[in-house]
Order: structure tokens, then sequence, then C-alpha cells
């Protein structure tokens, strides 16, 4: 191409087809960065690191990260009752009560309420990954203290976990029972520091 035989409109034109092109991509690079600072921020590091590695790379894992938020907007979730929550705090003390006689039975029982906790809220409780996922999606600071307690007390049921490995499950699991059962309070309490 000559560019002596081009007119000033031509160049002109090619110029701008240039802005235009160099525009379209900086933006495209800026949303899609704006996507992946939301979601990491949604979902806490830890969690966005192993859905990307889960979906195999960043644009499937980030898809599925949405996928997740679309679920939970679909399931009818709620707060618990004031009679719920005082039946379920009870239920824990009474867990964490027998945990000195019987740390394994202890940790049994936790998953277990935290399960009934969840169901009774509207989330679906079939398949561990598919609770921890919805969970995510909402309560992304506890996300991973799930997950641990979770990986230990499949452990406890192999007899692979130590007493010490119990106690950090029901820590893990107390984090995650407090937050799904205390919820209403924690939101006063944010509405009250904004």
């Amino acid at each position: 191409m000559n560019m002596a035989a081009l007119s000033t409109t031509e160049i002109v034109l090619i110029v701008a087809l240039a802005v235009v092109v160099i525009a379209g991509i900086a933006a495209f690079f800026a949303l899609r960065q704006r996507r992946t600072t939301k979601l990491r921020a949604q979902f806490g590091g830890s969690e966005y690191d192993r859905a990307l590695a889960a979906g195999g790379g960043r644009s499937h894992g980030e898809a599925g990260l949405e996928k997740r938020q679309d679920r939970v907007e679909a399931l009818n979730l709620h707060p618990l009752s004031a009679g719920d929550r005082a039946r379920f705090a009870n239920a824990w003390s009474s867990v964490q009560g027998r945990f000195v006689d019987g740390p394994g039975g202890s940790v049994t029982e936790a998953d277990q309420l935290l399960r009934d906790v969840m169901s009774t809220r509207g989330y679906p409780v079939t398949d561990f990954e598919q609770r921890a996922a919805d969970i995510s999606v909402d309560h992304p600071l506890v996300i991973e203290n799930y997950r641990r307690a979770h990986d230990i007390a499949i452990r406890q049921g192999r007899g692979q976990a130590s007493t010490e490995d119990l106690r950090q499950a029901m820590i893990h699991y107390r984090t995650l029972f407090e937050e799904l059962v205390g919820e209403p309070e924690m939101a006063r309490a944010r509405a009250a520091n904004a």
C-alpha cells in the first residue's frame, strides 16, 4: 500500500479505525479485569483460586463463579426464625459439650447440625461440593473453614484424625455455624456501622 497515494480522508479513516480497535481492546481488558476484581473480592482469594483451578483457567473458572451466583439467587433462601436460631444454638451447645467425651461423634454431629441449619435456611444439602459452592456465594469468609472441617470429618471417618484435628474441625464448624445462625444480628451490626 502506497501511503502517498492515500487521500487525507482515507488516512483519517485508517487512523480512526485503529483508535477504535485499540479502544475496544482496552475496554475488553478493563472489563475483564473489573470482573476478576469483583469475583475475587466477593468469593475471597482461596475460593476464587479453587474455582479457577477446577475450571481449568480464568475464563471457565469465573464463568463457574457467576453460575454459582445465579444458582443461589434462584434459591429460596431465608434467615432463621428466632425460634430456629434458639433451637440450633442449644443443639450446638450440646454438641460442643459432648466433645470432651466423644470428639469424633461431636464432629459428626456438628457436620449434621450444619446441614440441618442450611436446609432450614433453604440451601439444598445433598452433595458437599454443591453445599460448599452455594455457601461460598454469601459466606466467602468462612467457606474455607467449612472445607477444612469437612476434610477432617472425612479423615475421622477413616480413623485418620487426631484429637487436635477434631478440635480444629469443631472450631471451623463453629465459625460457619455462627455465620449461618447469627446472620440477622450480623446484618444489623453491619447496617449500624455503615
